[in-house]
This record gives C-alpha cells, sequence and structure tokens, in this order.
C-alpha cells in the first residue's frame, strides 16, 4: 500500500511551544532540509477511497489516500478521515498550522515532530514523517473556501518510529530483550486517564482481538487502589514481593522493568532494574474509562 493494512489505540497527549515555522506551528513539526527526502517520493493520488481490504468496522476505515502513502514494516495501526470540523468552522490559513491543529486535538499516538512535505496535488499537502526513508505516518491536508483542514490520517505501530519519538507517546512501546521496540499488537502500556481520576494507575494489555483493539488479557498497576473494587481482578495489587519461582520470562522490557507472568497469565509480576517486585493483578476483559 505501499502496504498492508490494520488497527487503533487508545489515550491522549498535547503539543509543545510555539515557533517560528508560522503562527501556531510548535517548533520541529516541519523539517525542510534535504537529507529528510526520501530515495522514492510518494507519487499516488491525495485523495482516494480507502482501500477495499478494509472493512466498515476497522480502526483504519476512512484513512483513503493516507493509508496509500504508507511504507510499513507491519501492518498499518490507525488511520481516519478528520470529519470534526462543521460547515461553520474557520479553517487554517495555511498547510503547516492545519497540520498543528490536528496534531493538538490528536490521541497522542503518532509522532508529534519530524514532519516533512513529501507531495502537493492542487489545494492538497501530504505530510510524512519518515524512518530510514519509508513513510511511517501521513497527513493529508486540504483547502477549501474555509481554509486548511486536516483530511486523512494513517500511521504504521508505534514500534516503527524512532526512539526519541516513541519517548513522547501517550502509550509506553515495550521492547524485548536485545532492546528493540515490539509491536503494540503484542505488548503496549499506558497511564489511566485523568478525567477518570486513574491518572496513578498504570495498564499493560498484552495481544489484541480478532478485529485489531486492544482486546487482550490486561494487567494494572494500581498503587492508590483507585480499581481495587471492580469485577473480575485476579488478585491485588502488591508492591515487593516475591517473584514466583515458576513465573514466565515475557521477554518484554520497559526503562529498565522486566514483565514476568504468572504460568496461568492470571497476574502479571514487574521486576525494576533493583530487583524489586510487584505483583500486578489481570483481568480477562480490559477495563474501560469513558
Amino acid at each position: 500500500m505501499r502496504n498492508a493494512l490494520r488497527r487503533a489505540v487508545p489515550a491522549a497527549a498535547g503539543l509543545l511551544a510555539l515557533t517560528a515555522c508560522g503562527t501556531g506551528v510548535p517548533d520541529g513539526l516541519i523539517v525542510t532540509k534535504p537529507s529528510a527526502a526520501p530515495a522514492t517520493p510518494y507519487s499516488g493520488p491525495l485523495k482516494a477511497k480507502t482501500p477495499e481490504q478494509v472493512g466498515e468496522d476497522s480502526p483504519l476505515e476512512g484513512g483513503g489516500a493516507a493509508l496509500l502513502a504508507l511504507e510499513c514494516a507491519g501492518r498499518p495501526s490507525e488511520a481516519g478521515s478528520v470529519a470534526d470540523e462543521g460547515p461553520g468552522d474557520d479553517g487554517a490559513d495555511s498547510a503547516a498550522e492545519a497540520l498543528a491543529r490536528h496534531m493538538a486535538n490528536g490521541s497522542g499516538e503518532i509522532p508529534d515532530r519530524g514532519y516533512r512535505v513529501e507531495a502537493r496535488r492542487g489545494h492538497r499537502v501530504l505530510y510524512s514523517y519518515d524512518v530510514a526513508g519509508r513513510t511511517r505516518a501521513a497527513v493529508i491536508v486540504a483547502e477549501d473556501r474555509r481554509g486548511w483542514f486536516a483530511e486523512t490520517h494513517a500511521a504504521c505501530d508505534p514500534s516503527e518510529f524512532r526512539a526519541r519519538e516513541r519517548a513522547r507517546l501517550s502509550i509506553m512501546v515495550w521492547q524485548d530483550t536485545r532492546g528493540r521496540a515490539v509491536s503494540t499488537a503484542k505488548v503496549v502500556g499506558w497511564m489511566g486517564a485523568e478525567h477518570c481520576d486513574w491518572q496513578s494507575v498504570e495498564f499493560v494489555t498484552l495481544g489484541s482481538g480478532d478485529d485489531g483493539r486492544w482486546r487482550g488479557r490486561q494487567y494494572l498497576r494500581d498503587p492508590e487502589g483507585k480499581l481495587a473494587d471492580i469485577d473480575g481482578l485476579s488478585s491485588t495489587y502488591a508492591k515487593d514481593v516475591p517473584l514466583p519461582a515458576d513465573a514466565v520470562d515475557t521477554g518484554y522490557r520497559q526503562d529498565g522493568r522486566e514483565l514476568w507472568l504468572a504460568p496461568d497469565k492470571s497476574r502479571a509480576y514487574v521486576r525494576d532494574a533493583d530487583g524489586t517486585v510487584e505483583r500486578w493483578p489481570g483481568r480477562a476483559e480490559p477495563v474501560g474509562c469513558m
């Protein structure tokens, strides 16, 4: 498509300082150096239907031409169209400002800097975030009588972003024992939502549902007991516990921590770099915050 397809993710984030790229455009959002240019620029359309293999209920529905611009090593992770603006809403004064507005209103699950103009066609501009000369995230902005708006967007799995951008996401990308980023379809973490007063709760989900959404088994680090009374927890959270002799190492690592599981996968054990072990209760169905 330039690649294959897949899924979407949760969370929340924000944007940065303003600078010289134009009013309301964060420093570093757009890069212009020649070395950022790909070996083979995207030559396809900037307005297109979503590929037929994307089903109606897919988290990639609506990605259109942005999906076509991707060059993922694996499957795309998220995509969609931006249809929040009503007919009376004003657009941005420039394509760059439309990109900045899209980032500011986003979920924080795609890079918030390092984009470049890869293509212009009429009243549309393709902004691409590239790694090793290949497009890992794409946003297409379009101009109409109201101004500039983000139109479609798509991204590869966050494990395909650079480490410095992964560290700024609203989700936590884990690594394997060799320090390589692991697909969020296998393991992903995030902090709970502030509007539910869950910001002290850390979630880790292993695996995903058949439709690609995060519906695998979930584990909770809940030192303040915010979710201690919910149904379906396999145990309680505990700090400084012994690592059971039969615990199974998943091979997943994150900031010096190791993720281990009980043999029946009902509980997780997370060992810090200093050897301290925490027990995280598990739950077969993910906990939701509305």
